[in-house]
């Protein structure tokens, strides 16, 4: 059988996803995806390169993904379908690209500093 491997990055997270013609199948971490990601809007996250080269019902999507929270996860699994499609069809790449699903999110959370309670937040000032 024919499949397509990518690697999709976000925040801690990271998602290797396989791409195989099929009816529509979604999988995250041998459970669906409806289940694992537990809220629409991630769900929608992940559907939108799908929707956008119109292969929604087309391919099935089975992922391993690990690290970070549920939001970073889809972001993750959004970022290696993308990256699958583009294994899948070449010709793809423009209109993902357009639309900014190649593009690593490479926002992370700033370290903590030392003397300081968060990364930029300060106790309070005592003049006395």
């Amino acid at each position: 059988m024919q499949y397509f491997d990518a690697v999709g990055r976000r925040k801690e997270s990271v998602a290797r996803v396989r791409l195989t013609p099929g009816t529509g199948k979604r999988i995250a971490n041998n459970t669906t995806m409806k289940n694992y990601l537990q809220r629409e809007t991630l769900e929608m996250i992940i559907e939108q390169p799908l929707n956008l080269v119109g292969l929604s019902e087309k391919v099935d999507i089975k992922v391993n993904v690990r690290g970070g929270g549920l939001s970073g996860q889809a972001g993750a699994i959004r970022h290696g379908v993308s990256r699958a499609l583009v294994k899948y069809d070449e010709e793809l790449k423009s209109e993902l690209k357009k639309n900014g699903f190649l593009t690593r999110d490479s926002r992370m959370v700033e370290r903590k500093k030392p003397g300081r309670p968060k990364a930029r937040k300060k106790f309070q000032f005592s003049k006395r």
